[in-house]
């Protein structure tokens, strides 16, 4: 499907890409890797008048890690980097567990960081081709004025599936963002917004530099487990990420959980560390765990591929799993 016309602009500082975004306002879109906007822009559910490409700005590339200020990666850092890094894979391995399971090698090795967090939400009602949606009537997130997946409200269920946020959640990060009133630095859990359209509170003159994450989370513990039809390419369906500290004992310290793809915005799950941390897991634990993120989760009907019900089970065993396998004493 053809894109709609727009002007290319290719930035070669941050400033000058501020400047693009002040100047064209909410008519531009900022381009990264394109794994997501380029299929939206093909199917007419983005037509921006100017797009701005960022491959240029190698300021936002860079991937370090100092004992005294922790972990930086740049927002255009690739998600293959990410998944491959030797200190991400040792000291942070949740994240390198995300990363490396985001759809297939070819997105990898386009898709960056910022986008991968910036992504657009999802429906079966949404991600669709224009004469669709117009059959259809559109929907409250775009062209419409009704939510197909929950009709008797006014609020947008469309589904949030990025798989670094819920790693990155775990490990309390924080962003920067730039943009023409100056630099900012917020916490990822106030960043996204539990609604469909809106989605997180960036404006869209704002650029996401960089994710840091504090030097007291490196060496723990951690995994991302994702639910999907089709291993190789899909979205999650559901998903959960899992960090904990672990003293020498085997004894868990702290232990931080977090959900994609079942709710608007991904989202921590409170109440777990009380179940878990300085007591032996047990079964009962982690059934309690499991019934804490089902609670968490609010999966409605944003996809055919599978069942609200079932991803509400589904999320809840993959939290089981991935406390096991974060838990487990190593040899």
């Amino acid at each position: 499907m053809a894109m709609a016309s727009f002007t290319l602009h290719r930035p070669q500082t941050l400033a000058e890409a501020v400047r693009l975004l002040e100047e064209h306002g909410a008519q531009a879109k900022l381009l990264a890797g394109g794994s997501d906007l380029v299929v939206n822009m093909r199917m007419r559910i983005e037509t921006p008048a100017h797009v701005v490409d960022l491959s240029r700005l190698d300021e936002l590339r860079a991937i370090e890690f100092d004992p005294a200020r922790g972990l930086h990666i740049g927002a255009l850092a690739r998600l293959s980097e990410v998944a491959e890094h030797d200190i991400i894979r040792s000291r942070f391995p949740v994240i390198a567990s995300a990363a490396s399971q985001v759809a297939g090698p070819n997105i990898r090795n386009m898709g960056t960081v910022g986008g991968n967090l910036c992504l657009d939400t999802r429906c079966v009602y949404y991600n669709q081709s224009y004469f669709w949606r117009k059959a259809n009537g559109f929907c409250l997130k775009k062209d419409g004025t009704v939510c197909h997946v929950a009709p008797g409200g006014r609020r947008c269920w469309a589904a949030y599936s990025g798989d670094l946020a819920p790693a990155l959640l775990a490990l309390d990060a924080t962003i920067d963002i730039a943009g023409p009133r100056g630099e900012r630095c917020v916490k990822l859990a106030e960043f996204f917004v539990n609604d469909g359209i809106k989605k997180y509170e960036l404006a869209p003159d704002e650029i996401v530099c960089a994710v840091r994450v504090a030097p007291e989370f490196a060496d723990w513990r951690g995994i991302y487990l994702k639910y999907r039809v089709r291993s190789s390419v899909d979205y999650p369906l559901a998903g959960v990420a899992v960090a904990a500290r672990v003293n020498e004992d085997g004894r868990c310290e702290d232990v931080r959980m977090a959900i994609t793809a079942v709710n608007p915005s991904p989202r921590l799950v409170a109440g777990v560390q009380g179940l878990v941390t300085g007591k032996p897991l047990s079964a009962e634990a982690l059934e309690q765990v499991a019934e804490l993120v089902r609670r968490t989760a609010k999966p409605l009907r944003t996809t055919v591929a599978a069942s609200t019900s079932y991803r509400r089970h589904i999320i809840g065993v993959l939290a089981k799993r991935g406390l096991v396998e974060a838990l487990k004493v190593r040899a």
